[in-house]
């Protein structure tokens, strides 16, 4: 995890487009935060994209805004992902599920720095620095023709290999700590603290569902375990 940890350091406080490639479940949004975090722009917005979420038809709306009118149920005017992010940070989580259409637009997008809302004439300019984020191998990806060569190029100025949790269980402590204070203060519990038994055995198990699974978990424990210290025998199985 040092050489991640360093990485991320050299990075951040540049303006480099970074490409966040790892498992799904590795922690490659909280690797696209904390870079953000470091940054120069990081009293700006980090607006996410998850680009397997949005449908195709809504996809041009949601990056690039639309007008009042532009087409049925648009009753007012909105701002898009990339308007949203201006002075900041754009991230394209999972990019790799984008279209080959949506691809060729956000190019353009990347390359001029402008664009024009849906349904409207006025080019606007914006300043933004790009994370991306991928569970695939997109050299594969190109080859089978799923994505854009120019695309890969154009974000790939620094790669980052984010491990699996399973070959960085020295972190699982660490996580584990954030984790507990996250998930007190999203359900409005007291904090509490992990047993030393009940880490031993969270580091002998090895994660396939990654950094994701043990914030799950973590979660679980703060709400179902009443008393303020999670031992060894309130861990659930298979853990």
């Amino acid at each position: 995890m040092l050489q991640l940890k360093q990485q991320i350091a050299a990075v951040a406080p540049s303006d480099s487009w970074v490409l966040i490639k790892g498992e799904n479940g590795t922690g490659k949004e909280l690797v696209a935060r904390t870079i953000h975090q470091l940054s120069g722009r990081s009293a700006n917005p980090l607006v996410d994209v998850n680009c397997a979420a949005i449908p195709e038809e809504l996809i041009e709306s949601e990056l690039f805004g639309h007008e009042k009118g532009a087409f049925a149920g648009a009753l007012a005017k909105k701002r898009g992902k990339f308007e949203l992010a201006n002075d900041g940070t754009i991230f394209f989580d999972e990019i790799a599920d984008m279209s080959l259409k949506t691809q060729a637009k956000i190019l353009r997008v990347l390359q001029e720095n402008q664009f024009q809302r849906v349904g409207g004439s006025r080019t606007l300019t914006v300043n933004v620095r790009v994370l991306a984020a991928t569970n695939k191998n997109l050299e594969q990806e190109i080859e089978a023709g799923n994505f854009r060569e120019d695309l890969y190029y154009r974000l790939n100025v620094v790669p980052i290999e984010v491990p699996p949790l399973r070959e960085r269980r020295n972190d699982i402590g660490r996580l584990c700590e954030i984790f507990l204070q996250e998930s007190a203060k999203k359900n409005r519990t007291a904090e509490k603290a992990l047993g030393s038994e009940a880490l031993e055995m969270l580091m002998e198990y090895p994660w396939p569902g990654n950094v994701r699974e043990l914030k799950n978990l973590i979660e679980r424990l703060v709400i179902m375990v009443a008393k303020p210290g999670i031992e060894g025998n309130d861990i659930p199985a298979p853990y």
